[in-house]
C-alpha cells in the first residue's frame, strides 16, 4: 500500500520498523521536519534531547554498548555534525551500531558554497571517513530502503557506524511512500571447515595456549568459557573485552595479570580481538597465531596468522569446539598454575592499593550485572587491569580512542538503555565538565546515573606525565573547578561527597536509592600512575 507522507515522516516510519524508536538529538532549522514527525509519532518514540551535539553522539554510543543493538543519532548538519563528531569516531573505534542521522542544507546548495546556513565542505567525506556505510536520501521514497540499508551494514560484518544525510527540503516534500518491512536478518554465512580443521591441528600439538577478547567476542561469552575450560587456556580481555569470561573464574586474567604466563606460550587464539597489547608489546615470538575475526583486514595486521579464519564468532566457535572435543584435544591441567598467577598479580598490584579499594566499593554497589563505565582518569585507567567484571557488556570503555569526557554522557546513554540496572559512571573533574552540563538532560528526562567525580583539581594523568617525564614543565593542566555541590544540586540532581572508600560506600548507596541522576564528588590528591603495568 502507498500513502503520501513528508520525507520527515518517512524516515519516522522506517526508524520505527526497524525498532529505532529511541533518538538521541538536538533539533534545528535544517531538522524540523523531521521533529515535527517526531511529535506526531510520541506515542512510539522516545527523543532525548541533549543540551550539546557531543552529548547525543555519547549517549547513542552508550545504549548501543549496552545492548549491541543498533542506536540513533540525530543532528543538524555542518557544526551539529561536526559537534558530534569525536563520539562518531570513538563508536567506529569500538565497533559500535550507531546510525549517525544528521540533517543537509537543501539540495540545490550543496557544494556550491554560497554561505548557506551551516553548509560545510564536503560533508560526505568527513562522515565517509568515519562510518563503514554512508548514504544520502534524496527523496521521501527513498527512506525506507536506505535506513534498511544502512541497518544491514550495521549488522552484518563487522559492527560499525553508519551515516545517512536527509537535507531539509526531502525532509519536508511530500511524497507517495512504499510500504516499507523491517530488513531481514542475515543469512546464515558458511563456516570455514577446512580453517577451523587447521585450528584444530595447530592445537593439538600445543602445549600452553592462551585466548585474547574484545568486543567481537561479547556475544559468546558461553563458547568462550566453554574453549578456554577444554584448552586449559588463559583468557585475556582488556578494556573492550572485559566481562567475556566471568573474572571469577580461575582461568581469567587481566592483562598485565597474563604477562608471567607469555615466555611458556605457543599459541595465541584472537577471538574478535586484535591481540595488539600483547603482539606489540610482548612479541609474538615463535607463537602460531590463529584468529578467528568476522573482519578479513585484521587478520596480517599485527603478525601473520597460522590459521586465519573469516567469519563470525557465533557461528566457528561451536564447530570449534566441537572438533576439539572429537579429537579428544585437551590442554595442559592449570588448576595449579592460576592460582599462583592470581596471587602473584594481586601482590604486583598492590601497589594501586588506593584504586584497589575504591574499586571495590564501586564493585560491591553494582552488584553481579550492574554496568561500569571507564574514563580517562587514575580510578578508569586501574579499572581495566583491578576491577572484576561478571558479565559482557557491563564494563565500557573509550577503547584506543582514548577520547576524554566521553564517560558521562555515554554512561547516560547506558542507562536509557537498561533503566532498571545500576549504571555508574567513574570520572575525573577534567573529563566529567567535557559534558557536565547534561546533568539537565538527565534530570529533565528522569535518567538515574550515579557519576562517581574523583577531584583533583587538575587533568592529573598529563600533569604527572610533565612532572615525571618532561623535568616538572607543569603547564595548562591546573583547573579551576566550580563548587561541585551547588553545581550539581542546582540542576535538582542528587550530591553526595566521600573522602575515602569508607565513606564512599554509603554515599553511593544513597546516591542509587535516590533514583536521581546523583554524583558522587570523591577529593583526592595524586594516584600512583598504572603505567608501570604496560
Amino acid at each position: 500500500m502507498t500513502t503520501y507522507s513528508t520525507g520527515g515522516e518517512a524516515v519516522v516510519e522506517a526508524l520505527k520498523t526497524h525498532g529505532l524508536t529511541t533518538v538521541f538529538g538536538l533539533p534545528g532549522v535544517q531538522n524540523d521536519w523531521l521533529y515535527n514527525a517526531f511529535y506526531d509519532a510520541r506515542d512510539r518514540f522516545r527523543v532525548i534531547h541533549t543540551r550539546h551535539e557531543q552529548g547525543a553522539g555519547y549517549m547513542a554510543l552508550g545504549h548501543t554498548l549496552a545492548t549491541g543493538k543498533p542506536s540513533v543519532c540525530n543532528v543538524v548538519p555542518g557544526p551539529g555534525a561536526l559537534n558530534a563528531g569525536a563520539a562518531l569516531a570513538t563508536a567506529y573505534g569500538l565497533n559500535a551500531k550507531m546510525l549517525f542521522l544528521t540533517g543537509q542544507i537543501p539540495q540545490k546548495m550543496i557544494g556550491r558554497e554560497m554561505g548557506t546556513l551551516h553548509e560545510v565542505p564536503d560533508q560526505p567525506g568527513t562522515l565517509r571517513s568515519l562510518t563503514k556505510h554512508y548514504d544520502r536520501i534524496t527523496h521521501p521514497a527513498e527512506a525506507g530502503a536506505k535506513i534498511a540499508a544502512a541497518v544491514r551494514a550495521m549488522n552484518t560484518g563487522r559492527p560499525r557506524p553508519a551515516a545517512l544525510e536527509v537535507p531539509m527540503d526531502v525532509l519536508q516534500q511530500r511524497a507517495p511512500i512504499p510500504a516499507q518491512a523491517p530488513v531481514s536478518e542475515p543469512e546464515e554465512e558458511p563456516v570455514d571447515a577446512e580453517g577451523i580443521d587447521r585450528a584444530v591441528s595447530v592445537l593439538a600439538g600445543a602445549r600452553r595456549p592462551m585466548i585474547f577478547v574484545a568486543n567481537g567476542a561479547q556475544d559468546v561469552p558461553e563458547e568462550v568459557t566453554r574453549l578456554a575450560e577444554l584448552l586449559q587456556a588463559p583468557v585475556v580481555g582488556y578494556r573492550t573485552g572485559r566481562g567475556i569470561v566471568d573474572s571469577r573464574h580461575p582461568l581469567s586474567c587481566f592483562l598485565p595479570e597474563a604477562r608471567p604466563l607469555w615466555d611458556e606460550t605457543d599459541v595465541i587464539i584472537a577471538l574478535g580481538a586484535s591481540a595488539r597489547s600483547a603482539l606489540q608489546g610482548w612479541g609474538k615470538g615463535g607463537r602460531s597465531l590463529i584468529r578467528i575475526d568476522v573482519d578479513n583486514t585484521v587478520h596480517g595486521r599485527y603478525g601473520q596468522p597460522e590459521v586465519a579464519i573469516t567469519g563470525r564468532l557465533e557461528s566457528h566457535l561451536p564447530l570449534f569446539i566441537a572438533e576439539l572435543e572429537k579429537k579428544g584435544i585437551r590442554g595442559e591441567d592449570l588448576a595449579e598454575v592460576m592460582p599462583a598467577i592470581h596471587a602473584d598479580w594481586k601482590e604486583r598490584s598492590s601497589v594501586l592499593d588506593q584504586q584497589i579499594r575504591y574499586l571495590a566499593v564501586i564493585r560491591e554497589a553494582l552488584g553481579e550485572d550492574g554496568i561500569f563505565v571507564d574514563e580517562l582518569t587514575q580510578i578508569g585507567f586501574a579499572s581495566r587491569i583491578l576491577l572484576p567484571v561478571h558479565r559482557p557488556r557491563t564494563f565500557l570503555s573509550t577503547g584506543y580512542m582514548g577520547t576524554l569526557g566521553y564517560g558521562f554522557p555515554t554512561a547516560l546513554g547506558a542507562k536509557v538503555a537498561k533503566p532498571d540496572t545500576r549504571v555508574l559512571s567513574v570520572t575525573g573533574d577534567g573529563g566529567f565538565m567535557f559534558a557536565a552540563t547534561e546533568l539537565a538532560t538527565a534530570v529533565q528526562h528522569g535518567i538515574g546515573l550515579v557519576t562517581v567525580l574523583f577531584n583533583n583539581s587538575q587533568y592529573g594523568n598529563v600533569q604527572q606525565m610533565q612532572r615525571d617525564l618532561y623535568g616538572g614543565k607543569v603547564i595548562a593542566t591546573d583547573l579551576q573547578n566550580p563548587d561541585f555541590e551547588r553545581f550539581v544540586t542546582s540542576f535538582g540532581a542528587h550530591y553526595g561527597r566521600a573522602s575515602s572508600p569508607e565513606e564512599l560506600a554509603p554515599r553511593l548507596e544513597e546516591a542509587f536509592e535516590s533514583g536521581l541522576p546523583a554524583v558522587v564528588e570523591v577529593v583526592v590528591g595524586d594516584m600512583i600512575s598504572v603505567d608501570r603495568f604496560r
